[in-house]
């Protein structure tokens, strides 16, 4: 039986480990590669392979009632588990993690200071789309200044 508290440790660790890489280090390309193959795959490997055990019942999942994805009831019963909380929670990690380095490349390409990226990358951390959706309000006149297709 797998312990889904320390999958939710495991999965928490590193993606915190690779926001504090993107957001305190330089970012020189093998750094930006480590967080995209080492933090953003490896979460979508460990993700995969949760929804395939899951989904194939490889993967016990008490107390997870009839779960599918057309009804909010159904929805609600995906994460009535801890392996679906769980799981949820990596994807969540994995795409909010991928924005960070788009955003966070897309800042540095348009020379915009990394103070003023450290809060976007938190917010985005914290709150996928907000962090994203200043962002882009944000990224807007700098794009503008460098040429639209940039």
């Amino acid at each position: 039986m797998i312990d889904w508290n320390a999958w939710f440790s495991m999965v928490n660790l590193l993606a915190m480990i690779a926001w504090a890489a993107l957001i305190l280090l330089p970012r020189w390309p093998a750094l930006l590669s480590g967080v995209l193959y080492l933090g953003v795959g490896l979460l979508c490997l460990i993700y995969a392979g949760g929804l395939i055990g899951v989904l194939t019942g490889l993967l016990a999942t008490p107390g997870g009632g009839e779960a599918d994805f057309s009804t909010i009831t159904g929805v609600r019963a995906i994460f009535g588990s801890d392996a679906g909380v769980t799981i949820g929670w990596t994807h969540y990690l994995a795409f909010d993690l991928f924005v960070g380095l788009w955003i966070a490349r897309d800042a540095d390409a348009k020379s915009i200071s990394r103070f003023v990226q450290a809060p976007i990358l938190l917010a985005t951390l914290l709150a996928g789309p907000l962090g994203l959706g200043v962002w882009l309000a944000l990224r807007e006149p700098a794009a503008r200044r460098q040429g639209r297709f940039r």
